[in-house]
């Protein structure tokens, strides 16, 4: 590229607390009725004194340890000021010098992204423009939600990383259960800084893009603005540093305003709360909650397990399904050693097998039923079963498939469905080569074509034979027979 682009992200994230930050509002006001979820504090009426949210401060620690961050272990809020007409008080109680995290990093596809911050502030409330009035509507439900903050360094190198840091971001916050991260919602809302150089050792001029609210739209609004700023430049004009919003119709950005400077805001340390002290004792118990994240599970699936980088990405992504899909796979493990066989000699085949059946088939159900892992009726145990059966070809492919779609309907056993609807695979050659000879009687024509060197006619014995059997018979098994008698 004849510009090198430089991108920075900043994550906005509501956490999902039961109280808002400062106050005991209900932090769960999204489907109630406008301006219901709200009191004196966080419609911010004067006299009223907050109070901070300790499990929101315990969270936001807890995210910044997942994600490498070191802690400030003495730190404090400061004010905000600006005017929004959906922001109650005139200001914004957020943190300025000392945020609760620093310097992390999190990797992406082997890339090191380096975080300067996390750090944690509140909400402000919802401005509602009614079709064809000249007048707004403001809702302050969502007014005082306590709102973690997420900046990285300018060191993402393409809209794709870009997309792909926010995602994998995502999954954390899913894993460490402090978010559902939701960006259709509006609880996580991304904006994009990018600037464009011809010089190495300096920056561009900083263009920000604000909530972004969709992955795919990260990526087309970041690709879309280096098109715009680089054909500025190409014509010698000046990239102005502003703030632009994306027009996911037209798929472009627009003018909002200029882009503000730090001193603009007027930061001084809130005086109506305290300082936060974090002790070791405290930060000890919250690092006490990391569990495993996606990117470790990710690799132990591969390496435990044996399934491609891919599957295993896909597999994670979601921990209840990640926790589900390692269900599946001790399931087999211990059908494996109960038969007395070597593990390590299976675990490839049985690893695809669970992989293609999961990614390819379940979630067509999940997608058309728009459910998730956690509501549907089939068990783990039930789905092993399922992968033994159609790694013994017991069943074929088709057998599987309605098999499988019972198994999404009612929960019911394999072996039950396969017995009720009499799907159990035919491995009897001798009848198999009595279906066999009758077909070959039935289509002289075909069989002298074979027999000539058309050898892709096979596929439509094969299907003629499926079909008497109604889908039954092994396709391994009848093909070798097959080629047997055609060549008698």
């Amino acid at each position: 590229m004849k510009y090198k682009p430089t991108i920075g992200l900043e994550i906005h994230v509501a956490l999902k607390t039961k109280s808002k930050m400062f106050c005991r509002c209900s932090n769960d006001g999204e489907n109630r009725e406008p301006n219901t979820t709200v009191c004196p504090i966080c419609l911010g009426h004067p006299g009223t004194l907050p109070v901070a949210n300790k499990k929101a401060i315990e969270w936001t620690i807890l995210t910044g340890l997942a994600l490498n961050c070191k802690i400030n272990q003495y730190s404090k809020f400061d004010r905000k000021n600006y005017f929004y007409p959906d922001l109650p008080k005139g200001y914004q109680i957020s943190q300025y010098d000392l945020p609760f995290c620093y310097n992390g990093w999190l990797k992406v596809d082997g890339d090191r992204v380096d975080i300067t911050r996390i750090h944690l502030e509140e909400d402000a409330g919802k401005l509602l423009h009614p079709n064809n009035k000249n007048y707004s509507l403001v809702d302050y439900n969502r007014a005082g939600t306590p709102l973690m903050e997420l900046v990285t360094e300018p060191v993402i190198k393409t809209a794709k990383q870009a997309k792909k840091f926010a995602q994998l971001y995502q999954q954390i916050l899913r894993y460490i259960k402090v978010s559902d991260a939701d960006m259709e919602k509006g609880q996580m809302r991304v904006e994009a800084n990018i600037s464009l150089s011809s010089d190495d050792k300096k920056l561009g001029t900083k263009v920000e893009i604000k909530n972004i609210n969709s992955f795919k739209a990260v990526e087309r609004a970041i690709e879309y603005e280096i098109k715009r700023q680089s054909e500025l430049l190409d014509r010698g004009e000046k990239i102005i540093q502003q703030t632009r919003g994306w027009d996911s119709v037209k798929q472009k950005t627009f003018f909002q305003r200029t882009k503000e400077q730090a001193q603009d805001y007027r930061y001084f340390p809130d005086p109506d709360l305290p300082p936060v002290r974090i002790s070791n004792q405290n930060l000890a118990q919250i690092k006490s909650q990391l569990i495993e994240l996606p990117q470790e599970k990710k690799q132990r699936f591969k390496e435990q397990y044996s399934f491609n980088d891919y599957d295993a990405e896909l597999l994670v992504a979601d921990k209840d399904l990640a926790d589900w899909t390692e269900q599946v796979m001790s399931e087999l493990r211990a059908w494996i050693n109960v038969s007395h066989k070597n593990w390590e000699e299976y675990k490839n085949k049985l690893a695809k097998l669970t992989a293609n059946w999961i990614i390819s088939e379940l979630f067509k159900h999940l997608k058309s039923s728009q459910k998730t892992i956690k509501d549907i009726k089939i068990t783990a145990e039930n789905m092993a079963e399922l992968i033994k059966i159609i790694f013994q070809n017991e069943v074929n492919s088709t057998s599987a498939q309605i098999v499988l779609s019972e198994m999404f309907k009612t929960g019911a056993d394999p072996s039950d469905i396969i017995k009720e609807k009499n799907l159990r695979q035919t491995t009897n050659q001798d009848e198999i080569i009595e279906i066999i000879k009758k077909i070959i009687s039935n289509n002289p024509e075909q069989v002298k074509k074979y027999k000539n060197g058309k050898e892709n006619l096979l596929q439509f014995f094969i299907g003629q034979v499926m079909k008497e059997t109604k889908g039954k018979a092994n396709p391994q098994i009848t093909a070798r027979l097959l080629k047997d008698q055609l060549t008698h």
